[in-house]
């Protein structure tokens, strides 16, 4: 089997010599200079579904982007294709060409843009090049496994079977059925099995070149080839879908076909002003792509006056295309594709010989014998640790937070009926789910009666059917953001149940913010996909759990990518309003179209020197705060920076004071420090960004500030409490100190560590949550001690058991750094890491090499925040 990363681009593939192909540039031309500034790195997902990144100034239109994607594929017929992405409001659109690739894409390190296929032609005749209608032959392949491309069971049988030929030649009964088992082409592929098989069959000799051909042949004359369905309705109410293709406009009602748009008007209606300009953009651009000779002239600037889009097509048409490819030299490069030269009997052997190596392994001394030693048993028991975690932090929402609102009657009943009735259901299907898979385990370590040898060895299955029991609830889960919402407006409208949600938060069970628990469910969906991920990387296709896990994966796969959009909104909300708490002197935090995007300390520099400030960063705002002397550990705002019209530079030859830099403001301009180097180069990026944005958004800062005029007093007319570091040793990084306090929040850590954490390192932390058994020792004790511990929200909550329901202590890991004991420590222990800050050294010892070895995202992640 070929990893993903070993992949070689399709033009490799097909056998392209590396210095043929030069996008669609003139013969002899290279590639236009990308223009000055620093590079940022965008990922592309190719048809191939191999993601690569590209380097691109912050500068450069879109345009420099997609040749550079072009040119690693050696495509000459590129005009058919685009790049595109999510925006922020969930919808699918296309880079536009002519425009800053930067000035398009909010979130670069978040995104990852599509190569695909733009512009469908009526015969793919038209296509010169072998490696085009290969790259359309993936499009197909692509439309036909998400349901996009609908027909009756014959096409798609045929269409499968070109696309099984293509990839492993002609056919072999054993061969072809396991591939099939193993691949998932078509939704109701395991109905159509016998009819692909004997399809299959009748193309022998057939070259996958050919195999293309005919896949494009019988595409083309479906209904649903190359559609693209719009929502909108027609004048009466009528709920239609609207889709262009290069006859015109096409309009569809319950997926057929009603007309074919030849009137002179026709007035229809979509859901926002967005959708209707992305569908209009559309149009344009089929019309100009298919019906003209020539590129569009682009329209000469007004002098005055501006009246309409300026939007224009960006490209050569097809004509253009077809006359450059075919009086050019490409289509004489001969292509041989390469294919796989290990066959489906040898990956059998080899499968045996790892099964071998795994039996000699089992019954090695070294390795632990009261349970198994397989990966798949340690994935499937990172399953059961993270969903005991998570029983427990449903039943916060579910259980104890429910308990407290039943003493008072508060809470209005539609946000009572909107918490029960959207997170109830979610609670029980998982307690089902965690008994199931307690189960499993116990089979698997030989607890309990099994009567098949090897049945119980899996937990794809267990999970297939746990994930098919959470699709059912996805409307549920897209409503958690409604609850979110209603219950803080509800706080706001009554002191008593803002005391209450207070109070509550400052029980040891409510360990994290009460807040960012009514999030865990659509963040538990991640933690399923990463697990099944490893667990597909690890099985063999041959291994009995290997399809239903796959399964599995390809339908959480598909709730991640639904739900993102309302994942995002969330937990950018979520931090809004959990860092209101932590600030006096603002208002209004958390209002639409705020995105929340970096924390942390810098020095500013005043009359009096360098003085330590927390900032924090908006997508319109930058706000500037010292620690206040309030009963919660407020920070108190003294000034706000607003980012429109602001320039940024770096000043420490100007003002002798290191890693300082000065921001230029419309009104003042302030001079700030950072710790290290690494922190300066993340502020100055993620600012320099929010500035983009927010001139890109043309709309003037809010108003961040209270109009309280003590709280607009500069920072300078009054004392600033200064703290040191060993307080912060004393009395906040102790193991022994009793969590879920107000002065532990992320604010206040970054504070008294002199660090920052952005919003994508939030994301990340989410991601790399861990739960299990760990042995501690301190620096100059002896003995090791046994705790169940929760990695999550850069801290380490410690439990003595996974049955308790709270923690008994924390440990801040912001600034810490995890290594593994030198060998003068005298650690004379096996699957050992060290966590160490300053003078405060923590060793923790891991039960197997699987769980040490899921340490290392944990060290990757100190490693960005240090």
């Amino acid at each position: 089997m070929v990893e993903p990363g070993d992949r070689e681009v399709a033009g490799q593939r097909l056998g392209i010599p590396e210095s043929l192909g030069v996008s669609t540039l003139e013969p002899g031309q290279r590639p236009p200079t990308t223009p000055p500034g620093r590079q940022v790195s965008i990922r592309v997902q190719l048809l191939d579904d191999v993601t690569e990144v590209f380097d691109i100034s912050q500068r450069a239109p879109a345009k420099a982007l997609f040749d550079l994607v072009c040119v690693h594929l050696n495509l000459a017929e590129r005009d058919y294709f685009g790049l595109q992405y999510q925006n922020p409001r969930r919808m699918m659109v296309w880079l536009d060409l002519l425009k800053p690739t930067l000035k398009q894409i909010r979130r670069p390190k978040n995104t990852i843009l599509r190569f695909v296929v733009k512009f469908f032609p009526p015969d793919h005749t038209q296509l010169l090049e072998e490696l085009t209608r290969y790259l359309f032959a993936l499009q197909i392949k692509h439309d036909l496994a998400c349901g996009r491309l609908t027909c009756n069971d014959t096409s798609a049988a045929l269409l499968v079977s070109h696309i099984v030929q293509s990839e492993i030649g002609d056919f072999d009964e054993v061969q072809s059925f396991q591939h099939l088992l193993h691949n998932k082409y078509m939704p109701n592929q395991d109905a159509l099995m016998d009819k692909i098989t004997e399809y299959h069959h009748k193309h022998v000799g057939q070259t996958p070149a050919e195999s293309d051909y005919q896949l494009l042949e019988i595409a083309r004359r479906l209904e649903m080839y190359g559609v693209r369905l719009h929502p909108a309705k027609d004048r009466e109410g009528t709920k239609l879908s609207l889709a262009v293709s290069h006859i015109g406009l096409l309009v569809f009602q319950v997926l057929y076909v009603l007309q074919i748009a030849y009137q002179d008007t026709l007035e229809f209606v979509m859901a926002s002003r967005d959708c209707c300009k992305i569908f209009w953009k559309i149009c344009v651009e089929y019309h100009a792509f298919f019906r003209l000779f020539e590129e569009p002239k682009p329209k000469a600037k007004a002098v005055l006056f501006t009246r309409g889009s300026s939007f224009r097509f960006s490209g050569r048409t097809q004509k253009q295309v077809f006359d450059y490819v075919k009086d050019s030299e490409f289509q004489k490069v001969p292509f041989e594709r390469k294919t796989n030269s290990l066959t489906p009997f040898a990956l059998i052997r080899l499968t045996w010989c790892l099964r071998v190596l795994m039996l000699c392994w089992t019954f090695s001394p070294s390795f632990f014998q009261k349970c198994p030693t397989d990966k798949a048993y340690f994935i499937a028991k990172e399953l059961l640790t993270t969903e005991r975690t998570f029983q427990k932090d449903l039943a916060v929402i579910t259980v104890w937070f429910q308990a407290v609102l039943g003493k008072e009657d508060i809470l209005p009943d539609s946000v009572r009926t909107l918490i029960n009735t959207n997170y109830d259901p979610v609670y029980q299907l998982h307690q089902a789910f965690l008994k199931e898979v307690e189960q499993r385990l116990q089979q698997w370590e030989g607890r309990s009666n099994a009567h098949i040898k090897g049945d119980y060895q899996r937990v794809g299955d267990v999970m297939l059917k746990n994930i098919q029991g959470l699709k059912q609830l996805t409307s549920l889960l897209q409503r958690h953001g409604e609850v979110l919402v209603e219950l803080e407006r509800s706080c706001r409208a009554s002191q008593r149940l803002q005391e209450l949600c207070r109070e509550f938060e400052q029980q040891k069970v409510c360990y994290l913010s009460l807040n960012m628990f009514l999030l865990r469910p659509l963040h538990r969906l991640l933690h399923y996909k990463l697990i099944l991920e490893r667990l597909c990387k690890h099985y063999p296709p041959t291994h009995q759990d290997f399809r239903d896990s796959r399964a599995a994966l390809a339908d959480i796969s598909e709730m991640v990518l639904q739900l993102q959009g309302t994942m995002m909104k969330m937990e950018n909300i979520q931090k809004l309003l959990e860092l209101k708490k932590d600030l006096t002197g603002i208002q209004d935090l958390a209002i639409p179209g705020r995105e929340f995007i970096r924390l942390g300390c810098l020095s500013k520099l005043s009359g009096k020197g360098l003085q330590q400030r927390m900032f924090f960063l908006f997508s319109d705002s930058l706000v500037y705060t010292s620690r206040g002397m309030t009963a919660d550990n407020q920070f108190k705002v003294h000034g706000q920076l607003p980012l429109y019209g602001m320039t940024i530079r770096e000043s420490e030859d100007e003002w002798g004071v290191p890693h300082s830099f000065t921001l230029f403001g419309q009104r003042q301009s302030v001079v700030v420090a950072a710790s290290c180097v690494s922190e300066m180069v993340k502020w100055m990026e993620d600012i320099r960004m929010a500035v983009v944005l927010v001139e890109q958004s043309n709309r003037p800062s809010a108003d961040l500030l209270s109009t309280s005029r003590s709280d607009r007093k500069s920072p300078e007319e009054g004392g600033v409490e200064a703290e040191s570091e060993e307080e912060l040793s004393a009395s906040r990084s102790s193991l022994e100190r009793q969590s879920a306090q107000r002065g532990n929040t992320t604010v206040h850590v970054c504070w008294h560590r002199n660090t920052s954490v952005s919003m994508v390192d939030f994301s990340v932390a989410v991601e790399n949550q861990l739960s299990g058994n760990l042995l501690r020792k301190f620096k100059n004790s002896n003995g090791w001690q046994k705790l169940w511990v929760v990695f999550t929200n850069f801290s380490l909550f410690f439990y003595k058991s996974h049955q308790d329901d709270y923690p008994l202590a924390s440990l801040p890991l912001l600034g810490y750094s995890l290594t593994v004991p030198a060998e003068t420590e005298n650690i004379q222990k096996d699957y050992v890491f060290k966590l160490h800050f300053k003078s405060h050294v923590y060793y923790f010892r891991s039960e197997s090499q699987y769980t040490f070895q899921r340490s290392v995202p944990l060290a990757t992640l100190l490693s960005c925040l240090r």
